[in-house]
């Protein structure tokens, strides 16, 4: 009975954690990764603008999330008009604290 018993709580416990990859495969204790998540419009490749700005949002347990990680609020944080660039970075932590931060550069 606890071979079963530890064998059904593996189970779940990877697929909770397959569930939680995306878009980026989280580290089971903290994780803290940047992604791009633009690519570049023409020939001359990706153009970073001069102004940045920020937009988070924080995740509690996976029951709150609470925030506004958008491109038009990382926009008007930086006061930009003309989006030339978008990142985004994920902060993990034992999956109790998630934060989705969206950042971007532009004129």
């Amino acid at each position: 009975m606890k071979k079963a018993s530890l064998l059904i709580c593996v189970l779940s416990l990877t697929m909770f954690m397959g569930c939680m990859a995306f878009p980026y495969l989280p580290g089971g204790i903290y994780s803290d990764v940047k992604v791009p998540m633009s690519t570049p419009d023409d020939s001359t490749g990706l153009q970073i603008g001069s102004k940045k700005g920020e937009a988070t949002m924080v995740n509690y347990l996976g029951l709150v999330g609470i925030g506004d990680a958008s491109i038009e609020a990382a926009a008007k944080d930086g006061g930009i008009t003309k989006v030339k660039t978008v990142d985004c970075q994920f902060k993990n932590i034992l999956g109790i604290i998630q934060e989705t931060t969206t950042i971007v550069t532009g004129e």
